[in-house]
């Protein structure tokens, strides 16, 4: 097999340098700023007291959604904004996979007649911009948890577990671990993974850019996936506890 050489000089089972910044915005109820690399996205979390039509006079249950946008020179080279003609395919699909992340690991009847929305702006873009904003998503949605608690409107936490993501793929012939733009786009094999924190999976995500791969291959980029989602847990406690 290929041994594939990073650019940044990682191994292949190794993440990039990641830091989460809790509480970055000073108004929203529970906010992250997640940077991974050169990937930069700020999440907040808002909290209404009311809930979307299609749970209106229905049995009490919370609701939690996201929404997600790239600023137009996250990127290389300009994106336009979506305002006027509406969101994308692409950022339709990452939205509902935010949204179902969270709800995957929430308790929504403990919530109330409330609407948690998960906004996921991306600062700047270098591969893995949907996997941190789950990352990140997750520790905005805690601290507003903790929030809502502090503030006795919920009598406990609606969060059963915790839910991190992050990419994997093959370069080269070679499984790597949290894949950066340049690796993404030359990748035979593109994977995004989301976990909760004990190991369970929430969603797979994975194509064959090139080849078809194997069970072996697939079973690999998992171990991997599972490695990184483990360290990733590891900082959203440490960013939650440091949070206000």
């Amino acid at each position: 097999m290929t041994q594939f050489l990073r650019t940044d000089n990682r191994a292949s089972d190794q993440l990039r340098a990641v830091k989460i910044t809790p509480g970055f915005l000073a108004n929203a109820e529970g906010s992250a700023l997640i940077e991974m690399g050169n990937t930069r996205v700020i999440c907040a979390a808002s909290v209404e007291d009311k809930l979307p039509p299609h749970l209106r006079n229905q049995r009490i249950e919370g609701w939690v959604t996201a929404e997600y946008g790239m600023l137009p020179r996250s990127t290389h080279t300009r994106t336009a904004r979506e305002i006027g003609r509406g969101p994308s395919g692409r950022t339709h699909e990452i939205q509902r996979l935010i949204g179902r992340s969270m709800r995957a690991i929430a308790d929504r009847t403990v919530l109330g007649e409330r609407t948690v929305t998960l906004d996921c702006d991306v600062l700047q873009a270098d591969g893995g911009t949907r996997t941190a904003a789950i990352t990140g998503a997750y520790v905005a949605f805690a601290l507003a948890c903790r929030q809502l608690l502090a503030q006795k409107k919920i009598k406990k936490s609606p969060i059963t577990s915790e839910v991190a993501a992050v990419s994997v793929g093959i370069v080269d012939g070679t499984p790597l671990l949290d894949l950066k733009y340049d690796e993404d786009s030359r990748a035979e094999v593109d994977m995004n993974v989301v976990c909760t924190g004990d190991g369970r999976f929430i969603e797979v995500q994975g194509t064959a850019e090139g080849s078809p791969f194997t069970r072996e291959q697939m079973d690999k980029l998992l171990e991997l996936a599972n490695k990184g989602i483990a360290e990733l847990v590891q900082l959203q406690r440490q960013a939650i506890n440091a949070g206000r």
